[in-house]
């Protein structure tokens, strides 16, 4: 608007210094200066307004030019009017570009035919060639505006969706740490709980076997809050490139997963074919998988329960099956009208993070009960899809 207020003073003053030499000039046709003055103000005040209000500007400009004119006091009819059709395309649009540039030409007409004069050509040409220009710069720098806000739009929507995967990727990542918390907590909690149980009742009977039992349970505590710890790093403070963020067990710790749990008072067979080099994350995903079988085992399966862990490879796909002999396979004890407990665990957070773990890394995770009674995990890891 600063902009504007200049260049409509700026064009005051010269119809006013024309007006004040026309004066001295003694020009007959020259109105009173208290006639004259305040028609050019009011010409070229609407000026200041042509980009808050284009289209009240431009026609307050349109009839004040036409008493302007008349009165022959200088350029500002024909400048305002063509600052005004440039206004009208640039800020208005085409449409009401269209409707006020025919408004300009019939004022035009009708103040051509009053005056009778002998040039009308030359000032029909005149009119046509400036509306043309006005017209012309109008639309590019229009064309030019359009561009600039349609580039400013997509520059938001590019943050816009810049910020939307950060916040899925942050809470992708912190889907991966509450998995990861689950399969510690959940893990160590069942195997002291076990563990408490037993050396209760040991205690007084069995103070060697008690005291194995609490040995266990403090190796379980600290062992799990060694990785509590590291998973809580990953959320309060920012490590050195290169440097493991998050505890990586890997298929090769199944065996002490395995001696955990018979120290538990699971026994647990392992098999276990020659793995090889595993991704890092096909491997906690098998690890994860074991672990998180086996701890349902403790929980669910019953006190005698065994369970059989298998991890074969065939090329590019490692099997992993976790199965056990417990509750599973006694249904004519449950009373009648109720469920068994492992039925309970398809919907648990644990199934839930086994069956995401093994999809992550396009594989497959079949759990219910074993055919021969019990209960089975099943899961697929294509290997060469990690790679």
């Amino acid at each position: 608007m600063a902009g504007d207020s200049v260049l409509a003073v700026l064009l005051g003053l010269f119809d006013l210094m024309l007006f004040v030499a026309d004066g001295f000039a003694e020009v007959p046709e020259l109105p009173p200066w208290y006639v004259g003055i305040p028609v050019i103000i009011a010409m070229v005040t609407p000026l200041v307004f042509r980009r808050r209000s284009p289209l009240w500007s431009a026609y307050v400009v349109l009839v004040i030019s036409i008493v302007h004119a008349a009165l022959m006091l200088g350029i500002g009819s024909a400048a305002g009017l063509a600052m005004s059709i440039y206004s009208v395309v640039v800020y208005a649009g085409r449409r009401q570009g269209v409707v006020f540039v025919g408004a300009v030409v019939v004022a035009s007409a009708v103040q051509l035919l009053i005056e009778q004069s002998g040039d009308i050509l030359i000032a029909v040409l005149f009119l046509a060639f400036g509306i043309a220009l006005c017209w012309t710069l109008g639309e590019f720098v229009g064309a030019r505006r359009a561009y600039d806000v349609e580039v400013e739009a997509r520059l938001h929507l590019l943050e816009t969706e810049r910020d939307q995967a950060t916040r899925i990727a942050v809470a992708e990542e912190r889907g991966r740490i509450a998995r990861e918390l689950h399969d510690v907590v959940a893990h160590a909690v069942s195997v002291m709980v076990v563990q408490a149980d037993g050396a209760s009742y040991a205690i007084r009977s069995n103070p060697e076997l008690a005291q194995r039992a609490l040995q266990t349970i403090s190796e379980t505590g600290r062992g799990a809050l060694g990785e509590l710890r590291a998973l809580l790093d990953v959320l309060r403070n920012d490590r050195a490139e290169g440097e493991p963020r998050v505890p990586q067990p890997d298929a090769h710790a199944i065996a002490d997963l395995a001696e955990r749990m018979r120290a538990a008072g699971v026994p647990v067979t392992l098999e276990s074919d020659e793995l090889g080099d595993l991704p890092a994350g096909v491997s906690l995903a098998a690890y994860r998988i074991v672990q998180e079988s086996l701890t349902n085992t403790l929980k669910h399966a019953g006190r005698g329960a065994t369970a059989s862990v298998r991890l074969h490879r065939t090329g590019d796909l490692v099997e992993v099956l976790v199965s056990d002999d417990g509750a599973g396979r006694l249904p004519q004890l449950m009373p009648a009208g109720r469920a068994s407990p492992r039925l309970a665990v398809p919907g648990g957070n644990g199934l839930i993070g086994m069956r995401e773990r093994a999809h992550v890394y396009g594989g497959t995770l079949e759990v219910g009960p074993a055919p021969g009674g019990g209960w089975q995990v099943r899961a697929a890891l294509p290997v060469r899809l990690a790679q």
